[in-house]
C-alpha cells in the first residue's frame, strides 16, 4: 500500500488465513478492510524500524487486529511489544518470516526473508525497509551520528550482499521519499541488480563507503526527531 512517504505490505498464508502487515502507514481501514475481503487474519503487525519520516500506524493496527505488535527486541520505546531478534522465525502457516537484523539506517532496524513452503524451503523475497532500497541506501544521521551509523550500515550491507543474487526485495521507499537520495521510482528490484546498479551498495571498501554516506546528506525530515519520539511512545502525536 503506497503513501506520500512510504511503502507498506500485507501478505501471508491464504489457505491458513494468517497475514502480517509491515510498516503501516495512514489510516487504518485498508489494512483491515482487505484482511476482511480476503479472509485473512492479520497474525502480526511489524515495523521495520521507528520511522522518523512518518508516524506509524503500528500499534494502532495492532490493537484493532488483535494482534501483537512487533519490532526489534532492542527497540527502545515506552510501552511494551513483541520483540524479535536476529534469526527469529515468525510462522504464517506454509509462509515464513525470518528475522534480519539491519542497523544502520537506525539500530533497531530489520529486515524480513519470506519463505512460501509451498513453492520451496528457498528464501523468495526480503521486506527491506530503508536499508536496502531501489538505487541507494538509508541515510544514517537520523538515530545516530553519521559516521556511525554509515560503519555499522556497512556491516550490515555485507549480510544482504551475501544473500543470493535472485532474491526479490520490496522496500519500505522509494522516489520522493527523504530517507534516500538516489532512489529510484521502481517499487521492487533484486539482490542481483542492486549488486550492480546501487552506488551505495556496490562499494567494497569500508572508508569509501562511509565518506559516501556522509556526503550530501539531504535535509532531515521535517519534525524527524519529534516523529520518531512519537513513534517511539515517549511523545503524544499532535492533533
Amino acid at each position: 500500500m503506497p503513501g506520500p512517504v512510504a511503502a507498506s505490505y500485507f501478505f501471508g498464508c491464504g489457505g491458513r488465513a494468517a497475514g502480517a502487515v509491515v510498516d503501516p502507514v495512514g489510516d487504518i481501514a485498508p489494512y483491515l478492510r482487505t484482511a476482511e475481503e480476503t479472509g485473512m487474519r492479520i497474525r502480526y503487525v511489524i515495523d521495520t524500524h521507528l520511522h522518523a519520516d512518518h508516524v506509524s500506524a503500528g500499534r494502532e493496527l495492532a490493537e484493532a487486529a488483535g494482534a501483537p505488535y512487533v519490532l526489534f527486541v532492542e527497540a527502545k520505546t515506552a510501552f511494551p511489544f513483541h520483540g524479535v531478534s536476529d534469526g527469529d522465525v515468525l510462522e504464517l502457516g506454509n509462509v515464513t518470516i525470518s528475522i534480519l537484523h539491519t542497523p544502520g539506517h537506525t539500530p533497531e532496524h530489520i529486515s524480513l526473508l519470506v519463505t512460501d513452503r509451498t513453492r520451496a524451503e528457498e528464501r523468495w523475497f526480503m521486506l527491506t525497509g530503508h536499508t536496502l532500497m531501489i538505487g541507494d541506501l538509508g541515510r544514517t544521521e537520523l538515530a545516530a551520528h553519521a559516521e556511525e551509523g554509515a560503519r555499522v550500515l556497512f556491516r550490515s550491507v555485507q549480510r544482504l550482499k551475501a544473500l543470493p543474487d535472485y532474491l526479490e526485495i520490496y522496500p519500505g521507499a522509494y522516489s520522493g521519499s527523504v530517507c534516500g537520495r538516489s532512489l529510484s521510482g521502481k517499487p521492487s528490484s533484486s539482490i542481483g541488480f542492486e549488486k550492480r546498479h546501487n552506488k551505495a551498495f556496490r562499494i567494497e571498501d569500508e572508508e569509501a563507503f562511509v565518506r559516501a554516506m556522509v556526503a550530501d546528506i539531504p535535509p532531515p525530515p521535517v519534525q524527524a526527531a519529534e516523529i520518531r519520539a512519537v513513534d517511539s511512545g515517549f511523545k503524544e502525536a499532535a492533533e
